[in-house]
């Protein structure tokens, strides 16, 4: 039994849940989203509660159970409050502006990077190391996040690249450096 799935999500006011089939819709301020679901649960409005509740006891449907809860959870906080990440460019010149909806990025490139988001997501550049990533479907976002971060991940000699808010990058030491017999080198010769 699911510790997460038996609990019930409660639906925000403002927010209006529909079900048909396997298929729920969740409406609210921020707009709507739409997911379709397994159909090994049974999903139900329940005045101001969705209650998800298995078919049958088997593996699968005690796994999908808490989350598809989760899932319709995020749908209604999405749809309410939105959700947000955050990603820091570090290293020299490297900078960020937004222009008509796209995302221009000087990452140390012989060009800029231009990245289109796709439809539900809105990019800001509160200042030029600093992006951040706004919508109301969580998945959506932090693909989108992830998309960007993989444009120029950060190196882990100096550390340099576009990482997520509070990431740590954990630094590798340079080579030792090699000195030879005589001192002048790697070969030792004359």
């Amino acid at each position: 039994m699911s510790r997460v799935g038996k609990q019930p999500v409660l639906i925000l006011e403002g927010v209006t849940v529909e079900v048909s089939g396997n298929k729920v819709v969740v409406s609210g301020p921020r707009g709507a989203l739409e997911q379709q679901f397994r159909p090994e649960l049974k999903i139900a409005v329940q005045g101001d509660k969705v209650i998800v509740s298995p078919k049958s006891e088997n593996r699968l449907t005690r796994a999908l159970w808490g989350t598809t809860r989760t899932l319709i959870a995020n749908m209604i906080e999405g749809v309410t409050q939105g959700f947000e990440k955050t990603l820091k460019l570090v290293g020299t010149g490297f900078r960020a502006k937004t222009e008509q909806e796209k995302l221009v990025m000087s990452l140390g490139f012989s060009h800029p990077v231009v990245f289109t988001p796709p439809s539900g997501i809105k990019i800001e550049t509160p200042d030029q190391e600093t992006i951040k990533i706004f919508g109301a479907n969580k998945v959506l976002v932090g693909q989108t996040a992830a998309k960007i971060r993989n444009i120029r991940p950060p190196e882990p000699y100096k550390g340099k690249g576009i990482r997520f808010e509070n990431e740590e990058v954990k630094k590798k030491p340079g080579k030792a450096g090699k000195v030879g017999a005589a001192g002048f080198g790697v070969g030792g010769g004359q």
